[in-house]
């Protein structure tokens, strides 16, 4: 299930803005209700509905989903410094070691 966060940003940006603190807030009050919007100030934007936040359902959890899986790839491809350090010995002995690791970084952490 995507988070409010996610399906209010998702909606935010499907409006032509981007999100900002100082005009959204979300809350939760351990309540046992779950999170919700506790302010709304977007001069030009309505406060979206539970129905077009559920909308976002969808969307929000193929974006959490990618989020995840582009995360456990940087982790897996190193550092900046190790990327390198296989592209020159790659260059310097014709081999392809960093493409092969590109690729099985990616096989093993498929985006759907």
């Amino acid at each position: 299930m995507a988070s409010l966060y996610t399906k209010t940003k998702l909606y935010i940006e499907d409006n032509s803005k981007t999100w900002d603190d100082t005009k959204v807030s979300l809350q939760n009050n351990s309540d046992g209700k779950g999170d919700f919007i506790s302010s709304w100030t977007y001069d030009d934007l309505d406060k979206p509905s539970d129905y077009q936040l559920a909308n976002y359902e969808t969307a929000g959890n193929t974006f959490e989903t990618n989020a995840n899986i582009d995360a456990t790839r940087i982790a897996q491809y190193g550092s900046w410094k190790s990327q390198m350090e296989m592209i020159y010995k790659d260059q310097k002995n014709g081999t392809s070691t960093f493409k092969d690791h590109c690729d099985k970084v990616r096989s093993d952490n498929p985006k759907g």
